[in-house]
């Protein structure tokens, strides 16, 4: 029983990663982007931290939570010495590419709301970019001009029949 339960789990992993229409070389951008956003994150958190102020640091706290954040979603090899490092990487997987953006975007802002600097600034820029580039493979492929042509020349035939009918 044991044997099969392995490949149920692969399969259902294997189908949702196709089911949402990213090509490969999309997909690694995307990740590439994640583990960038990651190091930008944690580098200029560490750096925001060095302050007296008090705000400051705590957006410096948080941009390097979002780099953990960052690492255990987009490349789990990273944190080997977190247990439960794979977990979480398949549990975010299996979000769509709108809840990916949604996260990662509003991950991105907090610091800056916080304290409105430019480590901060150009430290989640990187990491917003990640979540605008998920929020693009969101959208969908773009459809070819012949389609839609057809689908205007339909559209104008049914006006047409309506104001003629009319």
């Amino acid at each position: 029983m044991s044997v099969v339960e392995p490949d149920a789990a692969a399969q259902a992993n294997t189908t949702t990663t196709q089911d949402d229409g990213m090509t490969w070389w999309y997909r690694l951008l995307c990740r590439l982007a994640g583990v960038l956003g990651g190091i930008s994150c944690a580098v200029a958190g560490l750096w925001n931290c060095i302050t007296i102020s008090p705000l400051n640091i705590a957006a410096g706290v948080f941009m390097m939570v979002n780099a953990l954040v960052l690492f255990l979603c987009e490349a789990p090899f990273c944190c080997q010495f977190i247990e439960f490092a794979n977990t979480v990487s398949n549990k975010a997987d299996r979000l769509r590419p709108w809840q990916k953006a949604l996260f990662y975007c509003g991950m991105a802002l907090f610091p800056i709301f916080l304290s409105f600097t430019i480590t901060t600034l150009f430290g989640n820029a990187i990491a917003f970019a990640t979540g605008v580039l998920y929020g693009l493979s969101a959208l969908g492929k773009k459809g070819d001009a012949v389609a839609y042509a057809q689908l205007q020349q339909q559209k104008k035939q049914t006006d047409e029949e309506k104001q003629a009918g009319t």
